[in-house]
């Protein structure tokens, strides 16, 4: 069995090793310009075109990240470049659930404590009583509810929030969490949130879906947190939105162009926190123990989880 492994930055060593540790016998390779040897699967992350062209005996392409967007592009025009009727699986959760249950609790506390305006009091010398939000009176929408974005929610709903979610179509709910879906699901879910939590895949349907006309569903002063890609977010209908005080602050992790550039007016808002797409990082051993563990389950012929709807994009 032959793994070929592809990353831009080349450094591929650690997984062509830990997945041969994974799979005695398989053996594993580094793509290099021109190789156009058979493969049996394809392990890879951001790829280009020319490792995504036909090859001999290939019967599954495995992306390193959950999102999948950077294999068929925003628009999904780069599925023409996919060999046909092989199968292309993302990642399951692979230690990003957690880090995604910390990175947004701590935001939605941070708000709905008030600490960012006792933060700006503080750096004027004032003491001043803030009058607590009643966390009843504070509901959260979450967009997504796929292994991320139903573990954020059940995060939130556990520490007491009311928790909306949206997803593109019905699915089994979760303890304490409302779900949506359809068209007229996603206002009902949004309608005076006080938090929007974006977690959706980034697909033609979605980009630019954090815009000026969802901005204005939300209750007045609402949160806005985006830890799933920047092509999900107007950023003009953001900073408009912030500048009325329709949206009182934001947490951003995600952003159109990255490393977001030194001269991006997000840098210069007080009550929006940048941070550099860290949110939930794929863990490395948990990344080769399920792709290992996936490669085994299609040798052995059994059926795996994951596999990616192309029309849909994720």
């Amino acid at each position: 069995m032959d793994i070929l492994i592809f990353s831009p930055d080349g450094k591929t060593a650690p997984f062509e090793t830990g997945l041969a540790d994974a799979l005695p016998g398989a053996r594993t390779r580094s793509w290099q310009p021109g190789d156009d040897n058979a493969a049996d699967y394809l392990v890879l992350w951001k790829p280009n075109a020319e490792v995504l062209k036909p090859r001999e005996r290939l019967k599954a392409i495995f992306n390193m990240g959950a999102g999948v967007d950077a294999v068929l592009g925003v628009d999904g025009e780069g599925a023409r470049r996919l060999p046909a009727g092989v199968a292309l699986v993302r990642l399951e959760d692979a230690g990003m659930g957690a880090q995604m249950v910390e990175y947004v609790s701590h935001a939605v506390l941070r708000y709905f404590r008030r600490l960012d305006e006792l933060a700006e009091l503080q750096a004027q010398g004032v003491w001043k009583f803030l009058k607590p939000n009643r966390i009843a009176e504070f509901p959260v929408a979450v967009l997504g509810f796929g292994t991320l974005g139903a573990q954020v929610a059940g995060g939130l709903a556990a520490l007491g929030f009311p928790v909306r979610a949206w997803s593109r179509s019905a699915r089994p709910g979760r303890e304490n969490v409302t779900l949506y879906s359809g068209a007229d699901g996603f206002d009902t879910c949004v309608s005076g949130a006080r938090v929007l939590v974006n977690l959706l895949p980034l697909t033609p349907d979605t980009a630019d879906v954090l815009n000026a006309k969802l901005f204005a569903k939300l209750a007045p002063g609402a949160f806005v947190i985006n830890v799933a890609r920047g092509g999900h977010l107007v950023e003009a209908d953001l900073l408009a939105a912030m500048a009325s005080g329709q949206i009182a602050g934001a947490t951003l992790d995600v952003f159109r162009t990255e490393p977001l550039p030194a001269d991006h007016p997000f840098w210069r808002q007080p009550r929006l926190t940048v941070t550099p797409h860290m949110s939930a990082l794929t863990l490395r051993e948990e990344t080769i123990a399920q792709i290992a563990g996936k490669i085994a389950a299609l040798e052995r012929g059994e059926a795996i989880t994951g596999i990616v709807d192309i029309q849909r994009g994720y």
